[in-house]
Formats: C-alpha cells, structure tokens, sequence
C-alpha cells in the first residue's frame, strides 16, 4: 500500500516509524515531514493545511490511504474532502474534529450527556468574562475555545491574573481567532493521565496510559508548552480506574457524538484528572498526542496499518490490540527559549551515536536536512524514547542517550518521568 501521512512534526514520525514495519506497506509519504522523517518516507513540499494540494496529490500518487494526523487539517475538514474525492482517509471528519476545535462544544458536552469535568462557563465578551472571574471561586483556568498548539490554557491563582488572561486571550488576540470565545472552568486538583483510544464509532479500545508534562521547566514550572516529555505507563492508572473511565468517560462520549450525529473515526485523546471526587476530563483531542504518541506506539505490538484499516471500514471488534509488558519514556530536546522566541538553522550532532540501537528511538520533531546536516528548525526538536522494563529504567536509558547528542541552546527538562 501506498500512504501518506500529514504533518511533520514527532508525532508523525512516529506514527511513520509504526507504519514502516508493516509488511503491507510499499511507500511512505509524509506532507511536509521533517528531517528525521525524510529517512524512512519521502518527503513532499505540500503544507499540512494544504487541503487542495493533498487531494490533488493522492489522486496523482493513486494512493491507497490518507492519514490526517494533526488537529488543524482535521479542524477544516480535510478527511471530508479526501472522502468527496473518492480516497480512503484516516481521521475523524470536521463535525466529529469539533470535540478538540471548540471547547465550549465540548464542555457543553459533556455538560449535557453528564461526563464528568470541571465546571465552567462561556463567554463571546470580554467585559463579561471580566465581570465574572472578580466573584468566581480561585484558583481559575482560562481557556481559548480554538485550537492554539497546546498553548491556550492560563492557569490563574489570583484576580489580577484572571482579567489579565481574559485581556491576552479575547482582546490582545495572543492566540488568534482561536480566542474569540473562552472558557473559564473551575480548578481541578489530582494527578493527570493521557488515555488515547482508537474508535470506530462503534467500539472504542484505549490504549496503554501515559503521562505528559506541559510545563517548560523542571518541577512543572515555566509556560505551557506542546509537551516537554511523557512516559508509559502511568503510575497511579489503575486497571480499576480504567473500567470506571470506560463507563463514566470513554463509552458515554462515544455515544454522545453518535446521539449528536457526529460520528467519531479515528483517535480519541482523553486528557484526565483524577481527583478526589473520580476521575474527570481535562480536554479532548481528535488525534494523536504530541509526545505521547511517541511512548505508546512503541509498546503496540500490533501492525498500526491493519488497526487503521479496521477503524476505517468500521470493524476494530474483530482486532485484538496487544501491548507489550514494558515502559517507554520520551524526553524532547527543545531549542532555548521555546515556547517563546528562540532561534533555528543550528546543527545537530550526535545522531548516530544512538542509531540501530532497538530501544533507543529519536523522533524528529522541529528538523530539517541542509548541505548533508540535520538543523534545528522548530521550538520542540527532538523526542527521545527509550524501551525498559520499567519507567526508572527506560528515564535512565533517555538521559543517557540525550547526553550524546548536542545543538546549540539546547533545552530539556531533566524530571520526565519522576512523578
């Protein structure tokens, strides 16, 4: 079969890397890829946004599937554009994407099929939202209703804080037409779990858990980011916790998009908190978690591609996914400043002292090939997974691969996987 991928960043490789080991594979595309990518598909200069450019491609290619991975294409409806052409896509379409692309459609919900989460409210108007968070209970988060890179959540601890988000998120536009309308929701309190889930619409099958830190800077301190690392399994995600998310979380969503006539095809994301009142929902993302893709499909012993043709044609009940009994930590190598300004074109050594090595992977994120070099060209550059028998161990093996690779400015935290 001949694929393409969309998208180019660690999560993309990944999901190219899993599908590189499918017997049934014959070509690899990746739109627009990287330069880690350009290894093991071949890269081609269409923007992931580029729905016209896509369909035109895969019609030209004869491709035999499409898969969608991040949240923008999918936002806009490139799977439904890819369907009207007549090629087989992978990825929930634009009235299913909705559950990531608006929060307030997926607090309103969750709100009306009671799926637990925080609670909140919306606002399209900035005075009002304002008015509201003088009275409202503290601590608040502040969240941008569109989608804004991970990046569009403000936690608030004080008054001052929460007007001031109110400000950069609806006024300020810090986050673009993805503020037009916020959410403030209550502060939930527990330790939080990444739960993806393939689905079908009909059948839903979690994967294994992991756990993302956001934070910029060791001991969860700095901005939000896209992710500064994750590791699988989680350590406080029970076998007992995962059946009561399956009957109070992940069935019932599933049900309420069918009963809302948006089914859902493709990955659910379940961002959890497990608080003292059970588990709740943080967020929802349409896709792939970026980096928890890339400790999770390492521990799949299944091939990715029959799982994706099954989603496809409506029949995950007749797979049985399988996961290896191990753990996976992933540490991102980000380049110095990110999530704010930083500087690309700095050269990457160190590769090959990590190459060949089978529980060593180094996803590429923000790269690309220049004059026969690898050089940084994003905020988040690297992620490095390494395979063991537990977390401690598989953190050990991470940091010692780190150690051998080095660009300018380089920046990691040196806590993912301790809590």
């Amino acid at each position: 079969m001949k694929i393409l991928v969309v998208g180019s960043g660690g999560r993309e490789h990944a999901i190219l890397w899993k599908l590189k080991q499918s017997p049934k594979v014959e070509k690899l595309y990746a739109a627009p890829g990287n330069g880690g990518i350009a290894d093991i598909a071949e890269c081609v200069p269409i923007g992931f946004m580029d729905i016209e450019g896509i369909v035109s491609f895969a019609k030209d290619k004869q491709l035999d599937m499409v898969m969608v991975a991040p949240d923008d294409p999918l936002a806009i409806g490139m799977v439904d554009a890819l369907e009207a052409a007549g090629i087989r896509a992978f990825g929930p379409r634009k009235n299913a994407a909705i559950i990531e692309a608006s929060k307030v459609f997926s607090k309103e919900l969750m709100k009306k099929y009671n799926i637990p989460s925080a609670g909140y409210e919306s606002f399209d108007d900035s005075s009002k939202a304002k008015e509201y968070v003088k009275t409202a209970k503290l601590p608040l988060v502040v969240k941008a209703d569109g989608l804004a890179l991970g990046k569009g959540v403000l936690i608030c601890n004080t008054r001052d804080e929460a007007i001031q988000a109110v400000e950069a998120i609806m006024e300020d536009k810090k986050f673009g037409s993805a503020g037009q309308r916020i959410v403030v929701e209550e502060f939930m309190t527990g330790p939080e779990v990444s739960v993806l889930a393939f689905t079908d619409s009909k059948t839903i099958v979690p994967m294994v858990s992991s756990q993302d830190h956001k934070r910029a800077y060791d001991n969860d301190q700095g901005l939000n980011t896209g992710g500064m690392g994750t590791f699988s399994p989680s350590r406080v995600y029970t076998e007992a916790l995962q059946k009561e998310c399956m009957e109070t979380i992940f069935k019932p969503t599933l049900e309420a998009l069918n009963k809302e006539g948006r089914p859902f095809k493709g990955i659910i994301f379940f961002g959890l908190m497990l608080t003292p009142e059970g588990p709740k929902v943080v967020e929802y993302n349409a896709r792939f978690g970026d980096p928890e893709t890339q400790v999770v499909l390492p521990r799949l012993e299944n091939d990715l591609l029959e799982i994706f043709d099954a989603i496809i044609d409506e029949k995950l009940d007749t797979i049985t996914i399988k996961w290896k009994q191990n753990a996976a930590v992933c540490v991102v190598m980000a380049s110095g400043g990110y999530p704010e300004d930083y500087v690309k074109g700095y050269e990457i050594t160190g590769l090959d002292s990590v190459k060949d090595k089978e529980d060593i992977m180094v996803f590429h994120a923000g790269t690309k090939k220049e004059g026969g070099k690898i050089v940084t060209n994003g905020g988040r550059v690297l992620g490095v997974t390494a395979l063991a028998e537990s977390v401690d161990k598989a953190r050990e093996k991470a940091y010692n691969a780190i150690s051998g690779i080095h660009f300018t400015n380089a920046h990691f935290r040196r806590d993912i996987g301790i809590k």
